[in-house]
């Protein structure tokens, strides 16, 4: 039997213990080498998407729901039937706005009248009523943004509806 073969199961713990005291780098930005986040599962994201089509069908509204992720990239869509195709767009947009912003579309809209025209000339962002931050245990996991309704209040109102469906599933953690 070589020393080897009997050194590393000996050493492997202790070894083990000293990699974890020693403490990770911290960069400039304050953040360390390794970086983790809360996101969204797929399935409550369709979940929610599905429900906040729901919620404006039968108030009669063809709307189109996208759930981005906390980097605003698209997630899920639905889209309704007879939703049209430019729902899509304005929608993710909306969401994107909340990730950008960290607060609701409409109260993004409210807070920031005096740069709004600019930021709707921000690739992928429009500052409209309509898309609200998916949260759970206080962490921004992704965004809603809803498209269609006769007016942004009413794509916000689905879209709160959708939230208030699954608060159970955002609050597991």
């Amino acid at each position: 039997m070589s020393i080897g073969r009997v050194l590393v199961p000996v050493l492997m713990p202790a070894l083990m213990l000293v990699a974890t005291a020693v403490p990770a780098e911290e960069h400039a930005d304050g953040v360390g080498d390794v970086v983790t986040s809360d996101r969204i599962g797929m399935g409550l994201a369709a979940d929610i998407a599905e429900e906040a089509v729901a919620a404006c069908t039968r108030n009669g509204y063809s709307v189109t729901a996208v759930v981005v992720d906390p980097s605003g990239d698209p997630q899920v869509m639905m889209r309704a039937t007879h939703a049209p195709r430019f729902t899509r767009q304005i929608a993710t947009d909306k969401a994107r706005a909340v990730i950008l912003s960290g607060i609701d579309s409409g109260a993004f809209r409210a807070n920031r009248e005096d740069i709004r025209m600019e930021m709707n000339h921000v690739d992928g962002i429009l500052v409209l009523d309509g898309a609200v931050a998916i949260e759970s245990a206080g962490s921004t996991i992704g965004a809603l943004g809803v498209s269609g309704a006769p007016g942004g209040d009413k794509d916000a109102e689905c879209a709160r509806e959708s939230l208030e469906a699954h608060f159970d599933r955002l609050q597991l953690r």
